[in-house]
């Protein structure tokens, strides 16, 4: 039984949710300009390209059984589908902003009846509402960040990156509403008729997420050292230790480490006599 998969067709998340895909083994094949639908290289698994913010809805309406998109989609549409898996990818921000040269430097400071400008109409109400801030919404399509200066609102709502956009307009952010990345969710009701099939295509997709700040150290240790060299290794299960044919005592010794520490682990081990040491990326880490 065929599981659909919808994609973003484009935007900040499409690149990175192609490259996630392929690394775990369902990218896409024969990609054709304009086409929504591609087969992969799993025959039991198909791509549908969307608009980011429609995933959501064509999830829950079992268009397409998985959607990758943003959380920030999946909380402005409502739909009722199952979150399996953060990507870790897509990293941004949901603020509100107001002018640098207005009075509004909190949400405290927002008054009743002001005006907020937004494509994220629901996320926008519900967090003024919880807030006890009750504002009137100004939906818009295009970009938001003028909105202030031309009188028609006096906030705005919108996903950010950088912020450098804002800055660039002269806007303050004055509070983060929500942070969103990509997210791999789920039809509840493919998750009962697929549920093998989705478990299968969930556990690649987390096991490349695993891998992406994983590397794998190895390096060449005389006998005399390996003691001391282990003791400087961290590692998801314990360092991997086999001997070596050569002239003098010597083990092979490999450990996976998280990147951040890939600088400080090469100058302990190396300080504690290991030699020959080659650090390498990983693709995937199932557990």
């Amino acid at each position: 039984m065929r599981v659909r998969i919808a994609i973003p067709s484009k935007g900040r998340l499409y690149e990175k949710t192609l490259e996630v895909l392929g690394r775990a083994g369902i990218a896409p094949t024969d990609r054709r300009e304009r086409a929504l639908y591609a087969p992969t290289s799993d025959p039991e698994v198909g791509v549908i390209f969307l608009r980011a913010a429609d995933i959501p809805r064509f999830v829950e309406e079992g268009v397409a059984d998985l959607g990758v998109t943003g959380y920030d989609c999946v909380v402005e549409s409502e739909a009722d589908v199952e979150e399996l898996l953060d990507l870790e990818f897509g990293k941004v921000d949901v603020v509100v902003a107001a002018r640098e040269d207005s009075g509004i430097r909190s949400i405290d400071d927002v008054e009743q009846g002001t005006r907020v400008a937004t494509k994220l109409a629901n996320i926008t109400r519900a967090y003024f509402e919880s807030a006890g801030k009750p504002v009137s919404v100004v939906r818009v399509s295009g970009a938001v960040e003028v909105i202030p200066y031309l009188g028609v609102a006096d906030l705005i709502v919108e996903v950010v990156e950088t912020g450098l956009t804002l800055g660039a307009h002269r806007l303050r952010v004055i509070s983060t509403v929500l942070e969103s990345s990509a997210r791999l969710i789920a039809n509840k009701r493919s998750l009962s008729e697929k549920r093998e099939k989705i478990s299968e295509i969930a556990l690649a997709l987390k096991s490349v997420v695993r891998a992406r700040r994983k590397k794998l150290i190895m390096m060449n240790v005389p006998e005399k050292a390996l003691r001391a060299v282990v003791g400087k290794l961290p590692a998801m299960s314990g360092p991997t230790v086999a001997r070596v044919e050569a002239p003098e005592p010597m083990w092979e010794v490999y450990s996976v480490i998280d990147e951040d520490e890939v600088y400080r682990v090469i100058g302990d081990v190396k300080r504690a006599g290991a030699r020959d040491i080659i650090v390498l990326p990983i693709e995937r880490v199932v557990r």
